[in-house]
């Protein structure tokens, strides 16, 4: 995907779009890591203000997914900091998306992987081991899939039933 823009994929796939099976999400995150431009397949979480979820999926080997957190867009604290997320860029993560708040803010940006998050909070999540795992889920206007694609980069956030390419 890095020499493939989200534009390019929109303009290119324009039935895909008509029918659903191409959706973008609404313009509410923030970039944060070294890697604006990330693309690959999706794992799904569903948490509320509760990291632990979260710290499990980026222990294990990525092999190049995007795990997508619906945190249910709490801004009152952040569930994702800059230890997991350095564990994410070790194991192999393609990147990370939050419907939620992130924090270490300066530690995710020193990190080779895409993160995006609503907002930075200093304040730290619960630790109760809440949630659901590969469920669908719908952030930002859209609904997303465990083992749908996720597309990013400067322009916005792609989803896609399939994995594309131009």
């Amino acid at each position: 995907m890095a020499l493939v823009t989200t534009v390019e994929v929109c303009d290119a796939n324009p039935q895909l779009i008509v029918n659903g099976e191409l959706r973008a999400l609404q313009p509410v995150f923030q970039i944060y890591g070294r890697c604006p431009v990330f693309c690959g397949p999706i794992v799904t979480l569903k948490v509320f203000e509760d990291n632990v979820l979260i710290r499990e999926f980026l222990e294990e080997k990525g092999h190049g997914r995007v795990l997508v957190v619906d945190g249910g867009g709490s801004l009152r604290c952040a569930i994702l900091g800059g230890n997991p997320v350095v564990q994410a860029q070790n194991n192999g993560w393609a990147g990370i998306v939050v419907n939620g708040c992130v924090r270490d803010v300066d530690e995710i940006n020193g990190c080779d992987i895409g993160v995006r998050a609503l907002h930075s909070h200093p304040m730290k999540a619960n630790k109760k081991g809440i949630g659901e795992k590969h469920v669908p889920i719908t952030i930002a206007g859209t609904r997303i899939c465990d083992g749908e694609w996720l597309y990013a980069d400067t322009d916005g956030i792609l989803i896609s039933k399939t994995e594309l390419s131009v």
